[in-house]
């Protein structure tokens, strides 16, 4: 028998226009009245964050905004952050957008009291305590950061992927409202609501799983797979737009106490290199990786290719297998998700490169299979020549 720990202390709140009641959750909860506002330039022009802010004024609260953000937050912004909530004076930190906004959020609500570098943490040098309160509203169906204990943060002078993670990074409210999500765009649409399968996907099938993960995990798989195309091809179609942000809430408590593993570590590597959508770089490396854990770990690949169904129980073990891999190929191939071949800025010299900063990914020990630095390479180069 397995021992295993799961931990969510978050308030989950979730309906259409659920947003319109964020000043009343928030005093409930006895959050302080001077709030830091963090999101991105993005959603803001997209004109989500004023009603929220005009709420919280008439509510009493002093609204900061903070909106210098890149779609792959970097560390010294989180620095530049944490100087206004200093300078400022505030209390809490409310991030409303996708992964970018939520995960610079909660490290500022770190950084913000303590001071310090998100380098710092990663490396053990300062501990994780004295967090500012983090309420989160995302604005994308896909990260599911608004419920997880980790924070992904750029080093800006190696472009290393940092994973801050600990459990007091966990939001104390995450208010989710479909309706938020209507505006975003196709592409984004599609590249995190794969971000968000793979969290399923990986959450479900690592080496550090539990039974808790594996259950919210099965269901955010059939949420996803069952409502992400509809949500691509009309963003307006409100069923497929709360199925998509629930299954991106379940695979964030699906991997939020569990881990990610070989796809993540190839995507942050790849993102952190380029700049790549984060969801898009997941995207292109998600049938390989699947292909390579396979090999040596067919029980749960099967498991997994029936919850997304994909294949089912009258299959043959080599049948479920490959249905697996040529359902999640189809599935992001109708998503109009580029190749690796295809992305910009992509550069065959840079593949050893890429192939050492995913297994230096402190995810890599998770992945069900063992994978080392050839492997890696491996699999970059077959997504960039698109065989297997």
């Amino acid at each position: 028998m397995d021992n295993f720990s799961y931990f969510c202390n978050t308030r989950i709140e979730m309906d259409l226009g659920k947003a319109g009641q964020l000043p009343d959750m928030m005093k409930s909860l006895g959050i302080g009245q001077s709030i830091l506002l963090v999101s991105d330039p993005g959603v803001v022009k997209a004109g989500i964050v004023q009603p929220i802010v005009d709420r919280l004024q008439s509510a009493g609260y002093r609204v900061v905004l903070f909106d210098a953000l890149s779609q792959n937050p970097r560390d010294l912004e989180c620095l530049a952050g944490a100087k206004v909530f200093n300078e400022q004076r505030l209390e809490a930190v409310l991030a409303i957008g996708g992964g970018s906004a939520m995960d610079t959020g909660k490290t500022i609500a770190l950084l913000g009291p303590n001071g310090g570098t998100p380098t710092d943490y990663v490396e053990g040098k300062k501990a994780y305590e004295h967090i500012a309160p983090i309420i989160c509203v995302p604005t994308t169906a896909g990260t599911g950061s608004e419920v997880t204990r980790s924070s992904v943060i750029t080093e800006s002078a190696t472009h290393r992927k940092l994973t801050l993670k600990h459990a007091a990074l966990r939001p104390l409210l995450a208010v989710l409202d479909p309706k938020l999500t209507m505006t975003v765009p196709k592409a984004v649409t599609a590249a995190t609501g794969v971000d968000a399968l793979v969290h399923a996907i990986e959450g479900y099938s690592c080496k550090v799983t539990n039974p808790i993960s594996q259950a919210v995990g099965a269901r955010a798989m059939a949420k996803i797979v069952a409502s992400l195309p509809a949500a691509y091809r009309d963003g307006g179609n409100e069923e497929a737009r709360y199925g998509m942000l629930e299954g991106s809430l379940l695979a964030g408590l699906c991997f939020g106490s569990a881990d990610v593993a070989a796809v993540h570590c190839l995507a942050e590597a790849l993102g952190g290199l380029y700049d790549t959508p984060h969801g898009v770089a997941n995207s292109v490396f998600l049938p390989y990786v699947l292909q390579f854990n396979a090999q040596a770990e067919t029980s749960v690949h099967i498991e997994l290719a029936r919850h997304m169904g994909f294949a089912d129980h009258a299959d043959s073990d080599e049948q479920a297998i490959h249905k697996l891999i040529t359902g999640i190929r189809e599935f992001t191939r109708q998503l109009g998700i580029p190749k690796l071949r295809e992305l910009p800025g992509v550069r065959p010299e840079d593949f050893p490169r890429i192939a050492e900063l995913a297994f230096l990914n402190n995810s890599t020990p998770s992945n069900v299979r063992p994978i080392g630095r050839d492997d890696y390479l491996r699999i970059i180069e077959q997504a960039y020549d698109d065989v297997f």
